[in-house]
């Protein structure tokens, strides 16, 4: 992982107010780097999916919605992999405790599809041990 650190082309360091207006235009400005490298239209829905995702569970769950809490959004950038991470300063949840949502009595609860999308379309999905901490990476094939 070290050496993906050297080819970066692109990063970006941001801090964003607990809205999701915010957090559209940085998503927004992701994208359209990953547009300006050549990727796919698949490959871009799919990440601005789980990015939209992480951010607005963190803005959401993390934060519950207090516009006095932020949230760190950092993203660093390859001709053929991509890394974002987003930080809450919320309490933290356990990946472990999200039902998942494929099993028939889960079919109706509502939460766990976020997480199921964000794993279904990054090729990494990681969590701190807080759980206030998700990084993700795309690494195109």
């Amino acid at each position: 992982a070290a050496t993906q650190q050297h080819g970066a082309v692109w990063q970006r360091d941001c801090t964003i107010p607990s809205c999701n207006d915010a957090a559209q235009s940085w998503i927004d400005g992701l994208i359209g780097q990953l547009e300006s490298l050549g990727w796919s239209e698949n490959d871009r829905f799919g990440v601005e999916l789980a990015v939209t995702e992480a951010i607005v569970n963190a803005i959401k769950h993390g934060n519950q919605n207090d516009g006095g809490k932020e949230v760190q959004v950092r993203a660093v950038m390859q001709p053929d992999f991509v890394r974002v991470e987003v930080t809450d300063q919320g309490a933290g949840f356990n990946p472990a405790d999200v039902p998942n949502p494929t099993e028939d009595e889960n079919l109706e609860v509502p939460s766990g599809r976020g997480l199921m999308l964000m794993k279904s379309f990054m090729t990494t999905v990681q969590f701190n041990d807080r759980g206030n901490h998700v990084s993700m990476a795309k690494q195109l094939e």
